[in-house]
């Protein structure tokens, strides 16, 4: 499985985490983005607030995945959905629209509302769509 948003900072990244933790090794899961960024920290400080670590993830570009195979890649932000590229040993595609925490404007409380909001609706669509549907 592969989650793809544009700077692979936050939201792949999450989403990523989350799948690892939720469903431990029955799924092999990576996270990268159409440029990469590196880990935004508002994203480590939400994940860290629910107990996950992603402090050493790393921010990756789709390319070196293009030829791997998925059975599932997964667009997690509008713009990735459009720039994506076409991965040709993937099963399936999907698209999941989540806002871009990192776009908000406000003070530090107001930005990390943003990230940890972002956070908890990743959370709840992979427990919906992904774990419920493994088990």
């Amino acid at each position: 499985m592969l989650f793809v948003c544009t700077h692979n900072s936050a939201r792949s990244q999450m989403a990523e985490a989350f799948l690892r933790e939720l469903a431990g090794d029955r799924f092999d899961v990576e996270s990268a983005g159409t440029e990469a960024r590196g880990v935004h920290p508002m994203a480590v400080q939400a994940m860290a607030e629910k107990g996950i670590d992603i402090s050493l993830q790393k921010s990756k570009t789709v390319d070196r995945f293009l030829d791997q195979r998925f059975d599932l890649v997964i667009t997690v932000c509008d713009d990735a959905a459009e720039a994506c590229p076409v991965f040709p040993n993937a099963n399936e595609r999907r698209h999941w629209s989540f806002r871009d925490p990192s776009a908000v404007i406000g003070d530090a409380e107001q930005r990390f509302a943003a990230f940890a909001s972002v956070r908890d609706a990743i959370r709840e669509r992979i427990e919906r769509e992904l774990i419920a549907v493994a088990a």
